[in-house]
């Protein structure tokens, strides 16, 4: 049986996601391997690009195997399929994923709010106001490093190109998703042939702190489908 691997978000407290493994292994019976993403759950002093993160990502997840991805992971592992060809994974989870590329308004703005407030980045309301527009989440504890990572991440959206991307896809999204929102799990289910979206009511962007339970339970539904 292909063990699942599992590449979390914009995250530096992952932690939860080894309790949704560990009533995966429990409860469900299925083996998960939580990958800790560079200088996300794991230190590092560098700054890395959508190819640095594709070619950790191969490293560490055998070809063959079904993967998961929440967010920025989901991110990486489109990108992997895409650089390395669908057939590397059997199958792809995807939970409320990054990837779709929007232009927006919203974001020009922040940019140049960001500038303006730069005068300011000592003044924590200052850092808030500006990064609550950007809508970025944990953008307030990432050092420099991962200040330059998070905009090469999100430039990289501009690039995945979804037609090359035909592996077995299962896209789960949140009703409630305010930094992933919907329209976009709605606009990747489009562009992945070979996908299929559940819609969860009521659940946000990472409801894996909302409850363990329920994540543990929609994730090995989806496995079950993939393996």
């Amino acid at each position: 049986m292909s063990k699942l691997y599992i590449v979390h978000g914009w995250t530096y407290k992952p932690e939860p996601w080894e309790e949704v493994i560990k009533v995966l292994k429990d409860k469900y019976k299925i083996e998960a391997k939580l990958l800790r993403v560079p200088g996300l759950g794991t230190k590092s002093d560098d700054s890395f690009t959508i190819e640095d993160y594709v070619e950790w990502a191969t490293k560490n997840i055998p070809k063959g195997s079904i993967a998961l991805g929440h967010s920025n992971g989901g991110r990486i592992l489109l990108k992997m399929l895409e650089l390395k060809g669908s057939d590397y994974l059997k199958g792809l989870i995807l939970f409320d994923a990054a990837g779709v590329y929007e232009p927006s308004k919203k974001n020009d703005i922040s940019r140049i709010l960001s500038k303006t407030f730069s005068p300011l980045k000592k003044s924590k309301f200052a850092r808030n106001l500006v990064h609550s527009l950007l809508g970025v989440h944990d953008y307030n504890d990432a050092p420099e490093n991962m200040k330059v990572t998070m905009t090469n991440m999100l430039e990289a959206d501009k690039t995945i190109d979804f037609s090359k991307i035909t592996t077995k896809t299962r896209l789960v999204w949140g009703s409630e998703d305010k930094l992933t929102p919907l329209r976009q799990g709605k606009k990747m289910h489009e562009l992945l042939k070979n996908s299929t979206l559940t819609v969860k009511e009521g659940w946000r962007h990472s409801h894996y702190l909302q409850s363990i339970d329920e994540t543990a339970a929609e994730v090995a539904a989806q496995y079950e489908e993939l393996k």
